[in-house]
């Protein structure tokens, strides 16, 4: 019966409507010829509603008759019906048939580069990098060797440790990982001194093996050894080690800046303009004047790629364009806020320089009086390990 309803299905069924006062001998009638009806529904004594196969629905009109009841078609399903409705529509049918084989066709190609893991290193650099080795945008998918690119990248770049290539879709997601710089390497059994990498005041002293050249409270300047390796006996030859231990001191990091009292400032007025484009991989359509009607104004630009699925993009790009209209303000600080304002310009500098790792113990603001403005020199000192090893020529 099953297999009955899918062959139904595929060549063709109908639902239909029996009106009649036999409807238990037009049932009875149907079921001695071997007459599948399914999706039977009773309405009433006199209604049934149900679903025939084309071949059988012929054999009907002589059990109606017998039973004297109506049987009217209420639509028409299946494979021949859909093709018959769709033979009218030749111009839409042959469109989505090219819509469908062009999405085949581009599927063998790569339309959208992801790159992950780059901190140092831009991603147009990445980019450009990928390109020279063959992958790049609208690059076959079944020319691309992965392991070759892989492999020229790590060779060509010192600064990538790891670089991985998954092709998905249409999509190729680069993740890489970047090496870190390790200071040089010295040979346990060589013998070295620890000297210093910056100007200080020592605040510690752990040696370990060598002997201390400095102390708590010295000033020390960048390249003075701090703990020597080169041991010297009264009575003895002169012998050498391999020196080990940390020494702590305090570091300055200054920065300055002028801040005038009379300045001009470019911000927003609040109004916005959209302007809409469209790229097919390289070409670009503008659907927009090229002139804003802003005198003056910030651009920002979007670009955002169609895909179809997650992993499944286009060669079609939607750009949108925002311009941000803009007025120049002028604008007067007293010294306070022209202080206030230098502050926070080199406070911005001097962490991104220092890092999160590093203890700053004090810090000092120091301001000076111009004809136009103040100069503004922010210090803070550092508490940090200034020890490297420099090994020692015998």
């Amino acid at each position: 019966m099953f297999f009955k309803i899918l062959v139904s299905h595929l060549l063709g069924y109908m639902n239909i409507v029996v009106e009649g006062y036999f409807i238990e001998r037009f049932m009875n009638s149907c079921i001695s010829k071997k007459i599948l009806l399914w999706n039977v529904k009773r309405e009433k004594a006199s209604i049934l509603y149900a679903n025939i196969g084309i071949k059988d629905f012929k054999r009907l009109k002589k059990i109606a008759k017998t039973t004297k009841c109506k049987v009217k078609i209420q639509e028409k399903k299946g494979l021949p019906f859909l093709i018959k409705r769709y033979q009218k529509r030749k111009l839409f049918f042959i469109c989505l048939v090219l819509i469908f084989l062009a999405i085949f066709v581009l599927s063998n190609f790569i339309w959208n580069i992801e790159v992950t893991g780059n901190q140092k290193i831009s991603q147009t650099e990445i980019l450009e990098l990928l390109e020279k080795q063959g992958l790049k945008i609208g690059s076959m998918k079944g020319n691309i060797d992965t392991k070759q690119v892989i492999q020229k990248v790590r060779l060509e770049r010192d600064d990538i440790a790891w670089i991985g290539i998954e092709l998905t879709g249409t999509n190729a997601i680069v993740e890489v990982v970047e090496a870190e710089e390790k200071p040089d390497m010295i040979n346990p059994e060589e013998f070295c001194n620890i000297v210093a990498d910056a100007e200080g005041i020592i605040t510690e002293v752990k040696a370990l093996n060598g002997i201390p050249q400095v102390k708590k409270g010295d000033i020390v300047k960048k390249g003075d050894i701090l703990i020597s390796g080169t041991i010297e006996g009264k009575y003895t030859e002169v012998s050498y080690v391999h020196s080990e231990g940390e020494v702590e001191a305090k570091i300055w990091y200054s920065e300055k800046t002028e801040v005038p009292y009379r300045e001009q400032k470019i911000e927003r007025t609040g109004l916005e303009e959209k302007r809409y484009g469209i790229k097919i991989n390289n070409f670009q359509i503008n659907f927009y004047k090229t002139l804003s009607n802003f005198e003056k104004y910030d651009t920002i630009i979007e670009n955002k790629k169609l895909k179809l699925f997650s992993d499944f993009y286009l060669p079609i790009t939607f750009v949108t364009k925002r311009n941000y209209e803009t007025k120049v303000k002028d604008v007067t600080h007293s010294k306070e806020e022209a202080t206030d304002i230098g502050i926070q310009e080199l406070e911005s500098k001097l962490k991104e320089q220092i890092g999160e790792d590093k203890q700053v113990v004090d810090k000092h603001v120091n301001v000076k009086e111009k004809e136009q403005g103040i100069e503004v020199e922010l210090v803070y000192e550092v508490l940090e390990k200034i020890g490297t090893k420099e090994k020692i020529e015998v």
